[in-house]
Order: C-alpha cells, then sequence, then structure tokens
C-alpha cells in the first residue's frame, strides 16, 4: 500500500489542477466542478494532515456530487433569454403557422412542402390541396389539422 500511504494535500491539489486543464481541454463543463471538489479535499487534507485516505476519498466524492449538482443547477438558471427559443428546433419553427398539402392525407399520413423541404404530415384525412395548420411535431413528422377558414 505504499503509494497510497503517501498521499498529501498535493495531490489532490495536483488533481484540482489536472481537472482545470482537462476542462479546458475538453467540451463540457464537468471537470470544473471536480477541480473545485478536489482542490477543497487538498485544503482539508493541509488543515488536519491526519485524516485518512478513506476519509479524504468520501469528502472528495460528496463534494463532487455537492459541486455537480449545484453547478447544473446554477448554469440551468443563468442561460439567458432568448427572441429564438426554437433556434436549433427546425421544426418546431413552424408550429401554428399555414401550409398546402402537397399530397393528401391517406389512412393518417401525407405530405406538406415548405419552402424547399417536405415534411410528411399526420392527421384526419385530408385532399391534395387541403389548407393545413401545423399543431405540433413528433420527430420529423408535422401534426396538422385543417385550418378552419
Amino acid at each position: 500500500m505504499g503509494f497510497f500511504d503517501e498521499i498529501t494535500f498535493w495531490h489532490w491539489l495536483i488533481a484540482g489542477v489536472i481537472f482545470i486543464i482537462l476542462e479546458m481541454l475538453l467540451p463540457g463543463v464537468l471537470f470544473l466542478w471536480l477541480s473545485i471538489a478536489a482542490l477543497i479535499t487538498g485544503f482539508l487534507a493541509y488543515l488536519s494532515p491526519d485524516l485518512s485516505l478513506q476519509w479524504l476519498t468520501i469528502i472528495f466524492s460528496g463534494l463532487s456530487l455537492v459541486s455537480v449538482v449545484a453547478g447544473r443547477t446554477i448554469l440551468k438558471r443563468s442561460l439567458p433569454a432568448t427572441d429564438h427559443p426554437t433556434l436549433n428546433q427546425r421544426g418546431h419553427q413552424y408550429i401554428g403557422r399555414t401550409f398546402t398539402l402537397s399530397e393528401p392525407i391517406v389512412d393518417g399520413f401525407g405530405k406538406i412542402t415548405v419552402d424547399d423541404t417536405t415534411w410528411k404530415a399526420s392527421g384526419e384525412d385530408m385532399d391534395q390541396g387541403t389548407s393545413v395548420k401545423v399543431v405540433g411535431i413528433e420527430g420529423t413528422v408535422f401534426k396538422v389539422s385543417k385550418k378552419s377558414e
């Protein structure tokens, strides 16, 4: 057990720095929280050099869990408001808009053309050329209803 008996606060601080470097190199925001946990664990190991490796590992694990959950909560709350909430959800941008069926809806499925793209549409059976309103989307299939005049 020689190596594990010699783990000191420096090892935790070095682990914290390694996690920060990984945070800069890899996408996502996970290693930042692990780095915070490792640095706090190193500080506690410095203040209490008699803490065993088992206790330091438990402290690091607990701090990691708390910091990841707290960090995700903080980041989720701090997302900026946008005037384009469906920017990366192309199909959702068409909900509420009216289009004309390019193929009839038969047995629940048909097609509509939006700009230069053809989309599958589902709804009650309707003839080609019927004006429909997009009321929802499921995957890549528009849920449509007959536009009321």
